[in-house]
């Protein structure tokens, strides 16, 4: 579970604020843009779809620790934290030349579309990232 899903993230005008700072609620955006990316690799959400599943975000925690800018290339990087029988939970780290500017940590879990009911980790998920 240490396979981190990597990105560099556009920075665009409309992100900052009167300050040239990067708004909070764009990370909340990035990490989306990471989470789809980490599903793709073993389980592309319009197939997870066309079978009934979807994926559900029960909490997101972030740690800002250091302002972004529109001149910075920020990366992120987000990997399975762990695997419960039905409930998984991501970190993802923002970081400029090395740097941490945020961290954050997402729980979530699978739902049957059709019922509204949660269900085990699809066994794709399970088979790449462990548990």
């Amino acid at each position: 579970m240490n396979k981190f899903y990597e990105q560099i993230l556009p920075i665009r005008t409309y992100d900052i604020d009167f300050a040239g700072i990067v708004g909070n609620i764009v990370f909340i955006r990035w990490l989306e843009d990471l989470r789809l990316g980490l599903m793709e690799e073993a389980y592309p959400l319009r197939e997870a779809l066309a079978e009934d599943v979807a994926p559900i975000l029960l909490s997101t925690a972030i740690r800002y620790r250091r302002p972004v800018t529109i001149d910075d290339r920020l990366l992120g990087r987000m990997r399975v934290e762990a695997l419960g029988r039905v409930r998984w939970r991501l970190a993802a780290f923002f970081t400029v030349s090395g740097a941490m500017h945020a961290e954050e940590e997402q729980e979530g879990l699978f739902m049957r579309l059709s019922t509204r009911r949660p269900i085990p980790i699809p066994l794709r998920i399970r088979q790449r990232h462990g548990g």
